[in-house]
């Protein structure tokens, strides 16, 4: 057990620096648009330029992870991020930063998925929640990263955003290190290969393969037949539903937030810690139960929450300002990342059989994606040329929480359960 959770923290190591990736243009996005004169459309292109190679990298790595394994695939994954790093810090001019920023956005997608999966396939069932909520943990760990080396290097001038982005790269030398260590998927050696060569692999994670484990697989199978119908729906939709509550924006353009909401420029970098902070202490406490409570619990308790605080966001915001929109935010943080946060990878992961995991993966990351990139590319657009376009905005978060309230009514519990029975129970 011991070897399962070093291996299981080596492998979230792509999901911190998928948090860092994703949350440390909120520190530069103001002075990049600034240096290049961007409007409000090729600013909020630039934003998520991130999301559209997220988007391509979350449609790959399934194909990806399946055809060459999962170790291989994160090994990748960790010679992106640090040439996204590198690229970005030194790009002399826009288009060369949207390349690297595409190459970010790549590794975050495929990460979204290796990650989650691979974890998920060497971890017991009875601890499974909990290990594959490193991955969760370890994103939120890099968000709050993010926001504390943006206040820090936010007095450097009109060249501290290139240390922002360029800091990334020492992560990313550590995780290119130490993802050589880890051994290769047991499951997918058993699927790929044979039961020989898998069964060192498990006894080294300390566990016997099921008998119910598929060995060998003859073809690839496909993911959209109607077999897979149910846990199709229940990924695509709780992906949905997790960006159109708002998270996304919200983090890639917390500053601007707190600006609009008269904070001074300071200040408007200080609070996003709070932010992190807030987000990674709630997405501990909500893997450290996700195995006790189960995963719907969290999801509808968590629902609430954030709808109460969306709604107060919005009215703050539409009233021109108010001192308490940093709480707003905040208790909606927590709330997300105690249910949403915590859920949505250990979920998504967990629901499809082994034979169409990483395709299954695959498909709810990249739903995922679009629209993260979808709703952050919209937020200045919106809030710039709509009058109280970010009362609209906000309270369109909060009715999209009650239509996923709605939803998760509906999705089964699937704490406790092995994948084979799982797997089983979603046909």
């Amino acid at each position: 057990m011991k070897n399962v959770w070093k291996f299981s923290l080596i492998a979230s190591l792509g999901g911190f620096l998928f948090g860092f990736e994703t949350a440390v243009i909120s520190g530069a996005e103001r002075i990049i648009q600034r240096l290049w004169e961007l409007d409000s459309f090729w600013h909020g292109l630039t934003v998520s330029m991130s999301l559209i190679g997220t988007i391509i990298g979350a449609i790959v790595a399934g194909k990806a992870a399946e055809k060459y394994g999962r170790k291989p695939t994160l090994t990748f994954v960790a010679v992106l991020y640090l040439l996204s790093a590198i690229g970005c810090a030194v790009a002399p001019i826009w288009s060369i930063f949207l390349f690297f920023r595409f190459l970010g956005g790549l590794a975050v997608g495929i990460s979204s998925v290796a990650g989650p999966v691979y974890i998920s396939e060497i971890a017991p069932a009875k601890d499974r929640g909990k290990l594959t909520g490193l991955f969760q943990i370890m994103v939120v760990s890099g968000i709050f990263a993010a926001y504390l080396t943006n206040y820090l290097f936010s007095g450097m001038g009109d060249e501290g955003w290139r240390y922002m982005l360029g800091i990334m790269a020492v992560p990313s030398i550590l995780f290119c290190i130490l993802i050589l260590t880890v051994p290769e998927s047991p499951r997918w050696v058993l699927l790929h290969r044979s039961r020989a060569e898998a069964l060192p692999l498990f006894d080294r994670i300390g566990q016997v393969p099921s008998d119910t484990i598929p060995v060998k697989k003859v073809e690839q199978v496909n993911l959209f037949q109607k077999a897979y119908t149910k846990p199709i729906i229940m990924a695509v939709l709780l992906a949905f539903f997790n960006q159109m509550v708002g998270i996304n924006a919200i983090l890639y353009y917390a500053p601007r937030i707190f600006e609009m909401a008269g904070f001074d420029g300071e200040n408007a970098y200080l609070q996003p810690i709070f932010i992190g902070g807030t987000n990674l202490l709630f997405t501990l406490i909500g893997m450290s139960i996700i195995d006790k409570f189960g995963r719907k619990k969290l999801l509808l308790t968590g629902a609430v929450g954030m709808f109460v605080f969306l709604l107060c966001a919005a009215f703050g915001l539409r009233d021109g300002g108010t001192p308490y929109l940093l709480w707003y935010i905040v208790g909606f943080i927590a709330a997300f990342a105690l249910s949403q946060g915590a859920v949505i990878w250990v979920f998504i992961s967990e629901i499809f059989p082994n034979e169409v995991r990483s395709q299954g993966t695959s498909l709810g990351s990249t739903t995922h994606w679009l629209f993260a990139a979808i709703v952050s590319g919209l937020f200045p657009i919106i809030v710039e040329q709509i009058s109280d376009g970010a009362f609209y905005i906000f309270l369109f978060y909060a009715i999209m929480v009650v239509l996923s309230f709605v939803f998760i009514l509906f999705i089964p519990e699937t704490k406790g359960k092995s994948l084979e029975e799982i797997g089983e129970a979603t046909h």
